[in-house]
């Protein structure tokens, strides 16, 4: 190369991309034309600039550390004669392997769905079953792509070979390269009279219903792989994989959090005093609960082992039950009087404030954010 990029932005020939960054920035601050309009000074940053390109692409500054010229046009741009790089890397770095004619069978394409389950088939399970659009073999030509009676014929271009040879000069000497032949597309062999149902593909678009096993614990992002049941390959190749994609729909009651459910039940203020039993209703059924007497708003009363199944694993998570006091509204005269009494046998009647942070707290909102931010 007559050029010397690297001497034109004064680094070395090992220098870093953040040292050749770094010079460049230094020059195009002295050389810009807006600061040295002279001409000498806008070809020298015109040379500058051209060499910061080649050396700060990988690509490119391979291809000119190995006498090549980047910007000389084409894919390669090689001197001699446009000869290109990719044929050099093809002849010395396996291109030769994957020569000769490839066959037409060609795994075929993965798929995915998405689908809605509710909370309860997502913790227990459920069985769905799916109508797809897909591609599968072709009955009418038994997947080969030809019209019955006709056969594959050898190309007439590549004589069979599937590639065309090509000698072609370069700095190194004589290379042969080799490239798929466009008459056949790399098969070596022609289709004279494709299959009229498929069009020689060997395969055909159908509507199909197939039965899906949901596990139990799966949550909304949960893939579930079913392994060739993606569309068939082109001539008979294998299937590819079908990926259903879940998405649980939000339910009434429960928020999840991993394999956790919560909710949140109201009481009244004497059931929360005095304490008392409820009944609530899970996805398993309606269970029994104990408040005791005392609880607070903000309060939560955990349920072993009715929240959500763990997927691929044994046992199922807790339920969390958050407790909101109500304060009584709407009072007649007898119950605002007593009332009154309870508050002068607590010692009530003048209220104590005790202030403080709404998280020193640990109030009910406080709490109930901690239960329902992070998910």
């Amino acid at each position: 190369m007559s050029t010397d990029y690297y001497a034109l932005l004064g680094v070395s020939r090992d220098a870093t991309p953040e040292d050749i960054k770094k010079a460049y920035r230094r020059l195009a601050r002295e050389l810009h034309p807006d600061v040295n309009p002279d001409p000498e000074h806008q070809d020298r940053f015109k040379q500058v600039t051209a060499a910061y390109e080649v050396l700060s692409d990988p690509e490119k500054r391979q291809m000119y550390d190995l006498g090549g010229d980047p910007l000389g046009g084409g894919r390669g741009g090689f001197g001699a004669g446009g000869f290109d790089f990719g044929d050099i890397m093809d002849a010395f770095f396996g291109g030769a392997a994957q020569r000769g004619p490839r066959t037409r069978a060609r795994r075929g394409q993965d798929a995915l769905i998405r689908i809605q389950v509710d909370l309860s088939d997502a913790v227990f399970g459920s069985s769905r079953d799916l109508t797809v659009d897909t591609a599968v073999a072709c009955d009418a030509c038994q997947a080969s792509g030809m019209a019955q009676g006709s056969s594959l014929q050898t190309c007439a271009m590549c004589k069979g070979r599937g590639e065309l040879q090509q000698m072609q000069r370069s700095f190194l000497g004589q290379v042969m390269t080799a490239r798929p032949c466009p008459a056949c597309q790399g098969f070596g062999t022609t289709i004279p009279h494709p299959c009229t149902e498929c069009s020689g593909d060997g395969r055909v678009r159908t509507r199909r219903t197939l039965t899906v096993q949901v596990p139990p614990g799966v949550d909304t992002g949960t893939r579930i792989q079913l392994t060739g049941e993606g569309e068939v390959g082109p001539h008979g190749g294998p299937a590819g994989d079908l990926f259903i994609e879940v998405v649980v729909r939000p339910h009434d009651l429960f928020e999840r959090r991993g394999d956790e459910l919560h909710c949140v039940v109201t009481l009244p203020m004497t059931a929360a005093a005095l304490g008392t039993s409820l009944q609530l209703q899970t996805l398993d059924g309606p269970v029994d609960v104990e408040i005791r007497p005392g609880t607070q708003s903000g309060e939560s009363v955990t349920v072993r082992g009715h929240g959500a199944a763990r997927l691929r694993s044994s046992g199922r998570g807790d339920m969390h039950v958050h407790l909101s006091v109500q304060t009584p509204t709407g009072l007649d005269p007898a119950q605002e009087d007593l009332l009154r009494q309870l508050a002068g046998l607590r010692d009530e009647a003048t209220v104590q404030v005790s202030q403080g942070t709404a998280t020193a707290s640990g109030g009910l909102f406080s709490r109930l954010k901690d239960a329902f931010s992070s998910r």
